[in-house]
């Protein structure tokens, strides 16, 4: 039976492959739905229809601001279970002229995965089914599934054996798919690079509904799944990845110092300590109301940190009291959950909720901002609305790599990188996107130029959105917000865009878009 299912499944490659290039200009839904009822099993495709719909579109939905009366919702959500599920999708979208969304865990900043910024029909493909984690402890790799959390696949990893990890981002309920695909930097980035830094190989479905593997693609498809950005060139359904090694312990430290503990000058000096200290460590800051919250990862012990501390950052006043020791993963519950006690099994849990409005931008800083504009920057978080900023810290290994390995290009020169996030319940979030939007703009001067940097993993659609003519989506219009995401990278996954996907199937608002000879 299942050698009948492939069989059938190539035949139906085979003969839509023939057509492809005269796919529909106007999208035809019901027979699309006809279609994927005839392909994948009625139980994996929910319609508009469905009393299951709204439920199973919104499980995964990370912000209320992206599930309201007015939503451009899709025509309807499939749930594939194996690679042939979303094969199919594919064709059958190709041949109606019905694009897809793909979402893996829900947590595109701007609800991209799942719903539309502009009236279309769409389908979306959730891969929430296809999660697996495989680990090969004797290689000291893993094969993980797009649908996977990255909760899931640190459990997974290190659940028996606490000194494999791997660096990746720090919510556990972010889908590896799409944190993959924007490079996915985190806690270990010094010492081991971003995600996509340690991607070995992935399994692909292409615009044409290929399945293909490292070899199959080629090298220039691999280097741009690899950080390019989600929804772009193809359906990536699962990663192997190399694990990297990390001490039985480690140890954790959170420290808050406010202004009247001098957090401005902390602050301040932060900017060149954090950047160059060891690789091993890594000391992030969250600036909220008065204070600044400095929360290290350091990959050995105590006495070692405080040693290491009290000759590079005294300024923080660090002692062994504030040392927190734990495994690898234990510390991804610490900071995930801020409680120590949190067990790790908590990392597996997939719920969501819609009770907050969320917004973020970014930045990224190549010179240290100065000490009076840190105090001038701590008075923009007395405002009415304030949210938080996250300095992520760079240096270190991410110094060492090419600006064009990988299509992240914010390495070599980069301090750190900044997210901006502001928050709010039901009162229309006036105040908190107005103070996001101003803020922002009080920190243009101080922050990367020409162009101003952005990190496509924190989407902002506020930077632009693709232009579209004649039902292909432009090169000039994609350079306004492209080139702020990838720099002198998005040329190339343009390029690669076009061989790929030339007559972009695989579009949303800031998609890559084909740089095809003659069109701009």
């Amino acid at each position: 039976m299942a050698m009948l299912k492939g069989l059938a499944l190539a035949l139906l490659v085979s003969f839509f492959s023939c057509y492809l290039a005269s796919v529909p200009s106007l999208a035809s839904p019901d027979d699309f739905l006809q279609c994927l009822r005839e392909k994948i099993p009625s139980e994996l495709v929910y319609t508009k229809s469905s009393s299951s719909f709204a439920g199973v579109l919104v499980s995964s939905i990370r912000s209320a601001r992206f599930f309201t009366n007015t939503t451009v919702r899709p025509l309807c959500v499939v749930t594939p279970t194996d690679a042939s599920h979303v094969q199919a999708a594919v064709l059958c979208g190709r041949m109606q002229g019905v694009r897809l969304r793909v979402r893996s865990g829900g947590h595109d900043y701007e609800g991209l995965s799942y719903r539309s910024a502009r009236p279309e029909v769409f389908g979306v493909l959730d891969l929430a089914n296809l999660r697996a984690v495989s680990v090969n402890q004797l290689e000291s790799t893993a094969w993980v599934d797009s649908g996977a959390t990255i909760g899931e696949l640190y459990y997974t990893i290190a659940k028996d054996n606490s000194q494999l990890a791997f660096p990746a981002g720090l919510c556990p309920t972010i889908g590896v798919g799409g944190h993959f695909s924007g490079g996915a930097i985190g806690m270990m980035m010094r010492k081991y690079g971003l995600a996509v830094d340690n991607v070995l190989d992935a399994k692909f479905v292409t615009a044409n509904g290929d399945l293909l593997d490292r070899a199959g693609m080629g090298e220039d498809l691999f280097w741009a799944i690899r950080g390019g950005g989600g929804g772009s060139f193809g359906i990536v359904l699962s990663w192997k990845v190399q694990l990297v090694q990390v001490p039985p312990t480690v140890t954790m430290f959170n420290i808050a110092k406010t202004l009247d503990q001098g957090a401005v000058d902390i602050v301040t000096r932060w900017q060149d300590v954090g950047p160059s200290l060891p690789n091993d460590l890594t000391i992030r800051v969250i600036v909220q109301g008065q204070q600044a919250l400095f929360q290290a990862l350091y990959l050995g012990t105590c006495s070692s940190l405080v040693s290491t501390m009290g000759d590079q950052f005294p300024e923080l006043t660090m002692t062994s009291a504030d040392c927190q020791s734990m495994t690898w993963l234990q510390s991804i519950a610490f900071i995930s959950f801020w409680n120590r006690d949190t067990p790790v099994e908590a990392l597996l849990s997939r719920t969501t909720s819609l009770s907050t409005y969320t917004k973020s931008k970014s930045d990224y800083v190549q010179s240290a901002i100065s000490k009076g504009v840190w105090k001038d920057i701590f008075s923009w978080f007395t405002m009415n609305g304030a949210g938080l900023v996250i300095l992520e810290p760079h240096g270190g290994f991410m110094g060492s790599v090419p600006t064009d390995a990988t299509p992240y290009p914010h390495r070599s020169g980069v301090l750190y990188n900044v997210q901006y996030m502001v928050f709010w319940q039901g009162d229309g979030g006036t105040a908190a996107n107005t103070w996001l939007g101003n803020f922002y703009d009080f920190m243009e001067q101080y922050v990367s130029k020409n162009p101003r940097q952005a990190y496509v993993n924190y989407r902002d659609l506020d930077i632009g959105q693709n232009v579209v003519v004649d039902d292909v989506t432009t090169f000039d219009g994609g350079k306004v917000w492209g080139e702020q995401y990838f720099a002198s990278n998005f040329q190339r996954l343009a390029s690669v865009k076009a061989a790929v996907d030339p007559t972009d199937y695989f579009r949303n608002e800031q998609s890559i878009p084909p740089l095809v000879q003659g069109r701009k």
